[in-house]
């Protein structure tokens, strides 16, 4: 049986989660702990180039093309120690790419070597928290061939949220719902005599933040970059998760556009820009030409309004628009307590803006809790006729939550990381817009969503895109919404109450009509346990709680690699599984290697059919069908048809058309690292 959970609805920002549950109740010292190689130098020194820790061949064409090399640090020369695998939330390694990384005492290194020439570099870590919360700093020497030294200044102000959502700063706090259900003790606590006690801190998560150098020179493709923790260093340990290396071009020039620093903005970042800046914007109009935005940090602590304007920087890496998040006397009409740095188009109810053009710089925000009715989100709300390419966006509650109507906007080639809530969201009535060549990582809810709330979402793509490590929630997300496509993107290490790719209809979602495509699309250690349910999820899963998804649904060439528990999963609610259901799901062409579970796990009402779905390394039957649960003497209330070309013997004769094959929680067997298909 499933328990019912609901998300609440929230106002101008990302959705409220559903209630976050662990299996284990784990103090921040236990976040520190987990199988671990032993210390000593170990590992090649030749570079181990992975794009969402797999063998790029596993994954060609597939996600954003982007300019940095991905290298994990557990395939790097290191004398610390290897954490992982594990993919328990609430730990180190779950919340890792690929699963694992390097602890470093003080004093230890972790070493890769070039792929190619680079003059810039990510770094992404994780530091432990001040015993009261609000963070610590501490110092991560570089060092380039032992000869180009400098040291980057870690923080963990901006990780290690706590308890339940909407979450808390506080590791010492008590529980923020105590009349919620809870997985831990399967009760309410307030409801329960004598009431549980839970360990402090509760339920820690987003561990991991990343941060960017330039490093002043360019490096040969063989030169060592070592990463060591200096032996006086504040933090007790210091995980490395990854090291991103890229060579940037030089910062670009704007022709005949109007420079902000002549209208008065501080490139220093000492005084606020923000005022140059829309004066800037008001000149440009007149002129009718762009604004550029040169080199520098530009100090801008509110929303910029932007309409009809084209604002270009000198690159990501040379641009930045850097705000402090400042409260609000009294709240703003729409709810915010809080304002910070962002560039909004009009609201839809005074019609929106058009014409927006957003290029090749940066917005760094200052966001370090979750209040789903403050914006300050780095991009917001109604753009249409816009484009946005060429953006990193970091450390805002969201990166883009664009609120509808609105139509056509299209956003490409963005970088965007450590989001408290979602990377991007097309909410309300977005139509005819396109995501494309995204990279993400590091989200605090869904990747990339697109949601029809009162007004439904139409012909919007989603392409090309990586989504990596969301720490709640989906990779790519659909709530409704008619012909939409989601196709070629690569998701990754989905943490807890989602997956890899998802169709739901919830969170009071218009219905699904027309088509929804899943297209050439791949996953890779997707497949998380339900922490509610305690049942695993599919890499992609379809889920029926306010009505039926009754559209043309067809997935079509996607592979699910490394799936925890299942590879595909279409589930209804338990209390309205004989109101709501799956009717037809069509699948084609798909790859499945590797599940801990089944291929497929049926528990709704429905049907599906299945041509050329190749599977491999399935650890229990290749399918689990419970239908919606009344076991009927005619068998499970799902259908299945074998349209032919099945490898693998997933889909066997007897299991056809709806035998009854229901484990609720078959013992999951650990699939092998997906290798290259024959």
């Amino acid at each position: 049986m499933i328990p019912s959970r609901v998300r609440p609805r929230v106002r101008a920002g990302a959705r409220a989660t559903a209630v976050a549950c662990a299996l284990l109740c784990l103090g921040q010292a236990a976040v520190t702990t987990a199988t671990a190689s032993p210390a000593g130098p170990s590992r090649p020194s030749a570079p181990a180039v992975t794009r969402a820790g797999l063998d790029p061949a596993l994954v060609a064409g597939r996600g954003a093309d982007v300019a940095f090399d991905e290298q994990e640090a557990e395939n790097a020369r290191t004398d610390g120690t290897v954490i992982g695998p594990d993919r328990t939330p609430y730990t180190l390694p779950s919340e890792a790419s690929g699963r694992k990384a390097v602890k470093l005492l003080p004093g230890q290194y972790v070493e890769f070597t070039l792929p190619r020439a680079a003059n810039a570099l990510t770094v992404r870590y994780s530091i432990p928290d001040a015993p009261g919360g609000a963070g610590i700093t501490a110092p991560l020497d570089v060092s380039v061939d032992g000869r180009h030294r400098t040291t980057m200044t870690l923080t963990s102000q901006y990780s290690w949220l706590y308890n339940q959502y909407p979450f808390t700063n506080d590791p010492g706090a008590d529980l923020l719902h105590p009349d919620w259900w809870l997985a831990e003790c399967a009760c309410v606590p307030s409801a329960t005599s004598p009431a549980p006690v839970f360990d402090k801190p509760f339920r820690p998560t987003r561990l991991y933040d990343e941060q960017r150098l330039k490093l002043g020179k360019t490096f040969r493709a063989g030169e060592k970059v070592r990463l060591t923790v200096p032996a006086g260093s504040a933090a007790a340990w210091t995980v490395i998760d990854l090291l991103d290396t890229e060579l940037v071009a030089p910062p670009h020039v704007e022709r005949g556009a109007v420079d902000v620093r002549l209208l008065g903005a501080d490139p220093t970042g000492r005084r606020d820009a923000a005022p140059a800046i829309e004066r800037a914007i008001a000149l440009a109009r007149r002129l009718d030409r762009p604004v550029y935005l040169p080199p520098g940090t530009f100090r801008v602590d509110r929303h910029i309004e932007v309409d009809d304007i084209t604002l270009v920087g000198a690159g990501n890496w040379h641009t930045v628009l850097k705000g402090r998040q400042v409260r609000l006397a009294e709240p703003a009409p729409d709810g915010s307590r809080h304002t910070g740095v962002g560039l909004y188009g009009k609201p839809a109810s005074e019609g929106g803006s058009r014409n927006v053009h957003l290029r090749g710089f940066a917005i760094e925000g200052d966001v370090r809790e979750r209040i789903d009715t403050d914006q300050v989100n780095a991009i917001g709300g109604a753009m249409s006729d816009s484009t946005i390419d060429g953006l990193h966006l970091h450390h805002t509650k969201v990166g883009l939550w664009f609120d509808g109507p609105m139509r056509n906007v299209k956003v490409t080639n963005n970088v965007i990381t450590d989001q408290i809530a979602d990377a991007l969201n097309f909410h309300t009535g977005v139509t005819d817009s396109l995501a494309h060549n995204n990279f993400i990582r590091n989200t605090g809810d869904d990747g990339l969503a697109m949601w029809s709330d009162k007004t439904g979402d139409a012909r919007n793509v989603f392409s090309r895109n990586t989504v990596q490590s969301p720490t709640l929630a989906n990779g790519i997300a659909i709530y409704g919404g008619e012909d939409i496509t989601v196709s070629g993107n690569l998701v990754a290490d989905p943490v807890r109450e989602g997956s890899g790719l998802h169709a739901g209809s919830r969170f009071g979602a218009e219905p699904f009509t027309g088509t929804l495509r899943f297209t050439d699309n791949t996953t890779v250690r997707a497949g998380t346990l339900d922490l509610n349910w305690k049942i695993g999820l599919g890499a992609i899963w379809f889920y029926a709680l306010d009505k039926s998804i009754d559209a043309d649904i067809r997935v079509t060439g996607d592979h699910y690699l490394d799936s925890t528990h299942n590879a595909i999963m279409l589930v209804s609610e338990y209390g309205v599984k004989d109101r709501y259901g799956i009717p037809a799901v069509h699948f084609k062409d798909i790859r499945v290697d590797g599940t801990g579970n089944s291929v497929l796990s049926a528990r709704t009402k429905g049907s599906a059919t299945f041509e050329n779905v190749d599977a491999r390394n399935v650890g229990a039957v290749g399918v689990n069908n419970c239908g919606s649960f009344n076991f009927p003497a005619t068998g499970s209330e799902f259908a299945l048809t074998d349209l032919g070309g099945n490898d693998g013997g997933w889909l066997a004769p007897w299991l056809l058309p709806n035998t009854v094959t229901c484990d609720d929680r078959p013992p999951v067997v650990t699939p092998p690292e997906p290798t290259p298909w024959p």
